[in-house]
């Protein structure tokens, strides 16, 4: 048997991903900065990877699955690490456009918080199996003692299996997507067999039995207990199947706070990405809200969650495409003066448009929600540029040990 030539190297920092990366650069999975490792190069990749000097922040991972499973990426780090490197991620997105800020101390879903997970369900000889892929794998690996996941999750799995059994096909796996809420879990299914009256009822049965409130099949409603209602604020919301939600309810409260508290003593406030009222629903307990959307199902939603809470105050509500149409200085100026306060919480593409108009209609307060350091820092170089102070950030880590780093930045207009 030929001997693989093995190359050792020395991890200099992490990369966005959070692989280990050593001059060349070489990526390393799960190291650490000043390891000194050795392995198999594969193009970039080190593979089967040995910790020859292990760095001091190195931990045992919680989780059983760790090894075998793609769902995590930072297990391996102490959580003091990797609380300080998703700062970093912040802070170094910042500085590249010649920013700097106060920092708030981080904030950190508790394990086993996640609300919604997306299974890979494939049938077998011998039944099925459910769980997350291997990284970089097509394989599937059970987690039946995953540290991430909400202990409610856990316990769908079984249901998982049932549906892929009922109706998944021996080539394709089903995608399963399983989300808590406050009257039981909300299942999405994707890439199953085409429904037909017996598998209708094979899967509401299945829904009945499992305590499912609602099921949805692809685009098509199966079977639904009760609304699978999310609380937002004093409100009761029932999303669409698989729309947005923040991931951990800890996390949704953390960037709520930091939102009321920049947003505080504002009597009008709009709110764009608004998704299904995260924040204009509670929000809406204090001030007015003009709220806008791209998605028409999360508008009605939020509607309807508006229609039948108490005490919230007027909103208005409107579904645009706030990229291709964002509301220009015209159509804000009136919002200038007259609503003091604007939220946006963009996608990972930022609100580069929107965020340029909002800075020319010099709206007074800004509290901006990101899921991308990096088009974050962008648009705050925007405002910056055009008179904004920004004041603070809070990073929230919402997802635990992966490379995803949230936040929410104060922005004033100076006097």
């Amino acid at each position: 048997m030929t001997n693989v030539a093995r190359t050792t190297a020395t991890i200099t920092r992490l990369g966005h991903q959070g692989d280990g990366v050593a001059l060349g650069p070489l990526f390393a999975p799960r190291t650490l900065p000043d390891e000194v490792v050795s392995g198999v190069v594969e193009g970039s990749q080190l593979t089967d990877i040995r910790i020859e000097t292990p760095s001091e922040h190195r931990i045992q991972a919680p989780c059983r699955h760790y090894k075998s499973c793609g769902g995590c990426q930072l297990q391996h780090a102490s959580d003091d690490f990797v609380a300080d490197w998703k700062l970093s991620i912040v802070k170094t997105a910042l500085a590249a456009q010649g920013l700097e800020t106060t920092f708030r101390p981080i904030h950190t879903s508790p394990a086993r918080s996640r609300r919604r997970a997306t299974l890979t369900v494939r049938r077998t000889k011998k039944g099925a199996m459910a769980g997350f892929h291997g990284r970089a794998s097509g394989v599937i690996t059970p987690i039946p003692d995953c540290h991430l996941l909400d202990p409610s999750l856990i316990a769908a799995i079984p249901l998982a299996e049932a549906l892929a059994m009922e109706g998944a096909s021996r080539k394709t796996p089903l995608s399963v997507t399983l989300t808590t809420s406050e009257t039981g879990l909300d299942v999405l299914v994707r890439d199953g067999k085409p429904l037909d009256s017996t598998l209708r009822v094979t899967l509401a049965t299945l829904a009945g039995q499992h305590g499912v409130a609602r099921l949805t099949w692809e685009d098509e409603q199966v079977a639904m207990e009760q609304p699978p209602l999310q609380a937002f604020g004093s409100a009761r919301v029932c999303p669409p199947p698989g729309s947005f939600l923040q991931a951990t309810r800890d996390g949704e409260a953390a960037l709520l706070a930091a939102v009321q508290e920049i947003t505080q003593g504002a009597k009008r406030i709009v709110d764009f990405f608004a998704g299904c009222g995260t924040f204009s629903l509670p929000l809406a307990a204090q001030a007015e809200i003009y709220a806008l959307e791209g998605d028409r199902g999360m508008i009605e939603a939020m509607q309807a969650g508006w229609r039948q809470g108490k005490g919230l105050k007027k909103l208005k509500a409107e579904t645009r495409d706030l990229f291709r149409n964002p509301l220009l200085p015209e159509d804000l100026k009136p919002f200038g003066a007259f609503y003091e306060a604007a939220v946006i919480d963009p996608p990972r593409a930022g609100a580069e448009a929107q965020v340029a108009q909002l800075a020319a209609a010099r709206t007074p307060v800004i509290a901006y929600v990101s899921c991308n350091p990096v088009t974050f820092a962008r648009d705050a170089k925007t405002l910056v540029a055009a008179g904004y102070s920004l004041n603070w950030v809070q990073v929230v880590d919402q997802f635990r040990w992966s490379a995803h780093t949230e936040l929410v930045a104060s922005f004033t207009l100076a006097s």
